[in-house]
C-alpha cells in the first residue's frame, strides 16, 4: 500500500463531507485505506513535483458475465481541484481499462448534485442510463437522486 498516508489525506476531507460517496462520514483511516486498496482494486495517483493530488482505484464492474464492464472511484486533494486533475485521472483510468480489455466503464453512484463531477464525465462521453430518485442522503440538501453513468470503450 504505497501512497497510504498521502491517499488517507486525500480521502479523510471527502469523506467527512458526505457528500459524494456512499462511505460513513466517519470511516476511519485503516478502514477507509483497506477500502480504497480492497482486493480487485487497481490504485493510481496523480502527482505533481512528488506531491500527490488526486487518486483512484479502477476494477471489474461486477464478476462473472459483468466483468467486462470496468468501475473507478476518484478523488481529488482539495487543493488541486479545478486543476485538471479529476480530468486527466478519467481519461488515463479510460486508457486503463481499454489496455486491460474492458469494453465499457460504469459509475454506479453519481450524486446529482456533483454537478461538477457530472459535468466532468459528460464531458469525458459519459451518458446517464438511469437516474435513481432519491438513492443518496446528503448531508445539506436530504435525499438526493443518485445517477448511473456508462460509456463504452
Amino acid at each position: 500500500m504505497r501512497d497510504a498516508d498521502a491517499v488517507w489525506e486525500i480521502l479523510a476531507p471527502v469523506l467527512r463531507a458526505g457528500e459524494t460517496y456512499t462511505l460513513p462520514r466517519d470511516m476511519g483511516r485503516e478502514e477507509a485505506v483497506d477500502y480504497w486498496f480492497a482486493e480487485g482494486h487497481e490504485v493510481f495517483v496523480a502527482e505533481e513535483g512528488g506531491v500527490v493530488l488526486g487518486t483512484y482505484y479502477l476494477r471489474a464492474n461486477q464478476r462473472g458475465g459483468g466483468s467486462h464492464v470496468a468501475n473507478c472511484g476518484y478523488m481529488t486533494a482539495p487543493e488541486a481541484r479545478s486543476r485538471g486533475v479529476a480530468r486527466a485521472m478519467c481519461e488515463h483510468s479510460l486508457e486503463e481499462a481499454r489496455s486491460r480489455g474492458f469494453r465499457a466503464m460504469q459509475f454506479n453512484c453519481v450524486v446529482s448534485t456533483n454537478e461538477g463531477a457530472v459535468r466532468l464525465w459528460e464531458s469525458c462521453g459519459f451518458a446517464t442510463v438511469r437516474r435513481l430518485p432519491k438513492a443518496f442522503l446528503h448531508p445539506k440538501a436530504g435525499y438526493v437522486d443518485a445517477l448511473v453513468m456508462y460509456r463504452e470503450l
